[in-house]
């Protein structure tokens, strides 16, 4: 993986390396009924050296495919593992899109860190890879999640039924756009009114 390094108010980010594996360790195992809700099943050996040795390995091959582009947050000033990001399902030609993912530990959540971190990889998506679209999804439920996104500049553009399985069920989930033509440098002009619109056309408001 390439040498990137992200600057943020309050947070850097860069790409995962092997260092990292008992911060993360930690802040997984610490936070993980806070984050089961939200995320695909854990399988067994999930918090395990081994696996996150596979993680590595998929993180930079597929970086270097292009696919996605996967980074560790940190706290600047105490250099504290925070949680993750990625851009995945990196689509060139026509479409020039990418799919934005993220997890907070459960001790840092609610504190505006994700909300610092996600201008920095779009940044990263449409300077840097020059990209023309970035998207996202979110449970209904998941207001904390939702807010981060419309912060950020995105806007909620319907429902995807059966969308994701999480924790072991297909769930739907609201879908968010954001385009290198919006005013993503300045955050939203609109705030909240796009997705609650949604979920209400969409018979969940």
């Amino acid at each position: 993986m390439r040498a990137v390094r992200l600057v943020a108010p309050r947070v850097y980010l860069r790409a995962p390396v092997e260092s990292d594996f008992s911060q993360w360790e930690d802040i997984r195992q610490l936070s993980r009924d806070f984050l089961v809700p939200w995320e695909p099943t854990w399988a067994p050996d999930a918090l395990t050296r081994r696996a996150f040795r596979r993680r590595l390995g998929a993180w930079r091959d597929n970086w270097q495919a292009g696919w996605s582009y996967s980074f560790f947050i940190f706290c600047t000033q105490t250099q504290t593992l925070l949680g993750g990001i990625a851009l995945g399902r990196v689509s060139r030609g026509a479409s020039r899109r990418a799919t934005v993912g993220y997890w907070m530990g459960q001790p840092y959540a609610g504190q505006g860190y994700m909300k610092d971190a996600l201008p920095a990889v779009l940044r990263f998506a449409f300077e840097t890879l020059t990209l023309h679209r970035v998207q996202a999804a979110c449970l209904p439920s998941n207001k904390a999640s939702q807010a981060v996104l419309v912060s950020a500049g995105f806007r909620a553009e319907g429902l995807a039924r059966q969308y994701l399985k999480i924790n072991g069920r297909w769930e739907d989930h609201v879908t968010f756009g954001l385009l290198h033509d919006d005013n993503w440098r300045k955050g939203p002009n609109d705030p909240l009114t796009d997705f609650s619109t949604v979920l209400q056309d969409f018979g969940q408001g």
